[in-house]
């Protein structure tokens, strides 16, 4: 899958000499004793994986390799854990039994207190899907190698507590005044379902909704993040703009299902965060196509394509289709979520969801310098 918002940058490619000059440095500053072979330095300089259209050596902020161990270590400008298993085989041709360690660095300045960067992911109409993909979104997130928190941002129905195994979990307080967050599948999380009754409705007025979600969100004692993913209620009220205009939001990314009824929503999403400055990073059409497990065949029940055709409309990337399938809501439902089953068919539809997404957050911030919303305080 490749990241559709942009075109290959060829004009970073520095030469193999160039290249292994300034590998050759950097592994001498952190380790004078140890060389790197020629030919593998090689080898990483003419790397390019089939997933983003830009070479490998301008993606990388540090290495190290150590002769003794046999080992590489590269620090990467974005999480990307799984580039493992598509470069390791090709540097062990030509360096037997290397090991490669992979990490990464979130340079971005911090988006807000000790958070690096502040995703909302939302959708115009409630049903497509959005908290599942929020949920295995994050969790994807952290596989990938990032520190990420997830705040439930749904007042009226908050679901992240049941998908990860938290239904009954109450908030706790180690000073009366503050929330500790939640730990589940490696990520951080506070939902306002820890301090509700989940069998009693939230009837309140769209400000005090606001209001109860900025105070969540303040007093929470959150650790250090690279991302903070917010699981927005549907629609385009209250909610979404005191999230837009007093929070200094890196981008949005908007989950449609491919039916004209929720696209024609979703396209509401996107014209709201334009009007308040917030960049659409992406979108992810849901429940694109469903199939068969017993014959393989393909059905688009929702229709065809309606994602990519409203990406195309409003030149936003799509970072992934995915099916309709009965794993994904049962994994939900257990608080396990898909993704951290390897051997489910979707497991690899977050993961490079996820992935992309990261690309496109390293993407704004070195390239493309978004623009943040204008932050406006209010009586509400």
């Amino acid at each position: 899958m490749q990241f559709t918002g942009i075109e290959p940058v060829q004009q970073h490619r520095l030469s193999n000499t160039m290249w292994f000059k300034w590998f050759k440095k950097a592994t001498e500053q952190q380790s004078s004793a140890d060389d790197m072979p020629d030919l593998l330095a090689k080898t990483l300089a003419e790397f390019q994986s089939n997933e983003f259209p830009m070479p490998l050596d301008s993606l990388i902020q540090q290495a190290s390799f150590n002769t003794k161990q046999n080992s590489l270590s590269l620090t990467l400008k974005f999480p990307w854990a799984s580039l493992a298993e598509e470069l390791l085989p090709v540097l062990q041709q030509v360096q037997p039994n290397l090991t490669l360690e992979l990490r990464s660095e979130n340079t971005a300045e911090p988006a807000y207190r000790n958070i690096k960067q502040v995703i909302l992911v939302a959708s115009g109409k409630g049903g497509v899907g959005k908290s599942t993909t929020a949920v295995n979104l994050a969790v994807a997130l952290g596989l990938e190698g990032a520190k990420v928190g997830l705040l439930d941002a749904d007042i009226y129905g908050p679901s992240i507590p049941t998908m990860l195994g938290l239904k009954d979990a109450k908030a706790e307080s180690p000073d009366d005044k503050h929330l500790l967050p939640k730990q589940a599948a490696g990520i951080y999380l506070q939902s306002i379902g820890f301090l509700v009754d989940p069998e009693k409705a939230s009837v309140w007025r769209g400000p005090m909704a606001s209001q109860a979600l900025l105070q969540l969100l303040n007093e929470t004692l959150w650790p250090d993040l690279d991302y903070l993913i917010v699981d927005m209620p549907p629609g385009t009220g209250d909610i979404q703009l005191t999230m837009s205009q007093k929070l200094p939001v890196t981008g949005a990314l908007i989950v449609t299902t491919p039916q004209d009824v929720a696209l024609a929503d979703a396209q509401k999403a996107i014209s709201m965060f334009r009007s308040v400055n917030i960049p659409v990073l992406g979108l992810v059409e849901n429940m694109s196509f469903y199939q068969c497990s017993h014959c393989g065949e393909i059905d688009d029940i929702f229709g065809t394509n309606g994602g990519l055709e409203l990406a195309e409309r409003y030149q936003v990337p799509v970072l992934g289709q995915l099916p309709l399938q009965k794993q994904i809501r049962q994994s939900c439902d257990a608080g396990t979520p898909l993704v951290l089953n390897p051997a489910e068919s979707g497991t690899g539809f977050y993961r490079a969801i996820a992935r992309q997404l990261s690309f496109a957050l390293y993407w704004n911030s070195q390239h493309q310098q978004a623009q943040q919303p204008e932050i406006i305080f209010t009586d509400d």
